[in-house]
This record gives C-alpha cells, structure tokens and sequence, in this order.
C-alpha cells in the first residue's frame, strides 16, 4: 500500500468533512467555492475543540461530525457511484417491480453503511488537522455555470511537500452544492470504493447483500 493510498484511507473523512455545513446556514446562492471557504473554518473549529474531550468521549465527537457532515454530502450519489453497474439506470431498468424494489432498499442500506463507516472509520483522522494551514485556490471566471466543478484546496500539514485535494461538487435540485467525490494527490476515492465493490461483488457472485454486509471489513488497498 503506498504511502498517498494510506493517507487517503486515515483522511478521507477529515477531506469530506470540509464541506460539511449546516442546511440552516447554507444559501442556495452560495458557489461551491464559497461553501468549501466557509465550511473549511467551521470544521476546524470542531477539531480544535475536540482535542479538549475526545481521548475521554469519542462518540461525542463522533457526534459533531456527524452534525456537520450529514446535511451536505451526497451520501446516497456516492454510494450509488461506488455500486457501479450494479446500481445503474440501465440496471435498474432491467428488473422487473420486485428486483426494482430490492435495489432500491439495498441502496438505501448501502447508502447508510457507507456513511457511518466513513464517520466511525475515518473520523480520527481529522485530529490530525488542527492547526494546519489550508488554503483555496481561487475558481476559474465562470467555473460555475455547469451544474459540477472542482473546487481545488491545498493543505500544509507536518509534511514536507503540502497535500492537494480536490473537492468534486454537484448542484443538487434545490441549487445547493453537494460533495460527490474527492480526489486525493491524484488518487481518486470514489473509484478506490468502487473497484472494492466490484471485486466484493465478484466474490459474493453478485449477491449484493452479501456485500453490503461484509463492507465495514474492506478497506482501501493500493
């Protein structure tokens, strides 16, 4: 396992954390850049604060981040993208009423697997944040016209060379940017989920089931 590939497996929640924001204070007239600007401060204020009471109460912080990280990311996208063909249109197209059914309650199991896997997983990772300088790359004029960008930022950590994430972002249909994938030093999260999903399915010769169930023991590999 590389060295970037464990850096995405301890970070991915602390990167999709910083769009985490409140739906009471996110405005549909926000950009994407601005709801990464914005969101970006609020989540280090939870790590900072954490480092006060997580060794005594974890789930208490587990707790906040899930108060921040549930209203705005597209968990039930991420989890559909990560399923790949097994949860696609035309798939879904080609089942008749009962198998329409099941897929659509194996998503929504999928889509709740995966978002507290990647908060009870991944959450640690976000004390590793505090004090770091971020940065955001301004965005292109007119970068958002179309209804997905990517929002570039850049982390300086303890590390000699800083980090580049980029944040992929959807305008959903209320007009409010939502997290849909992130891409970590060139490594691509989504599609580190999704080939695990698709080797998992092979496995469990298609039994979806079977694969939603094993998820908490995959873990990302290079």
């Amino acid at each position: 396992m590389s060295q970037v590939v464990r850096f995405v497996g301890a970070l991915a929640l602390s990167v999709v954390s910083f769009f985490a924001w409140s739906q009471e204070v996110v405005e549909p007239t926000l950009s994407a850049h601005q709801v990464v600007q914005a969101t970006t401060t609020e989540v280090m204020a939870v790590i900072d604060a954490a480092q006060e009471y997580v060794d005594e109460s974890p789930e208490l912080y587990y707790l906040a981040v899930h108060k921040v990280l549930d209203p705005i990311i597209d968990f039930r996208g991420f989890a559909r993208s990560v399923m790949g063909p097994y949860a696609s249109s035309d798939q879904y197209r080609s089942l008749d009423e009962s198998g329409r059914q099941q897929l659509r309650v194996q998503l929504e199991r999928f889509t709740e697997v995966m978002r507290l896997g990647l908060v009870t997983t991944y959450s640690k990772g976000l004390l590793a944040f505090a004090g770091s300088a971020i940065e955001l790359e301004a965005p292109e004029p007119d970068a958002e016209v179309e209804s997905r960008v990517s929002v570039r930022q850049i982390i300086h950590n303890d590390t000699p060379e800083p980090y580049v994430v980029m944040y992929q972002m959807g305008l959903n249909k209320a007009k409010q940017w939502k997290l849909r994938n992130v891409i970590i030093e060139n490594v691509n999260l989504g599609e580190i989920y999704k080939t695990q999903f698709e080797a998992s399915a092979r496995k469990h010769d298609g039994d979806l089931d079977a694969v939603i169930s094993n998820w908490s023991s995959v873990e990302v590999e290079s």
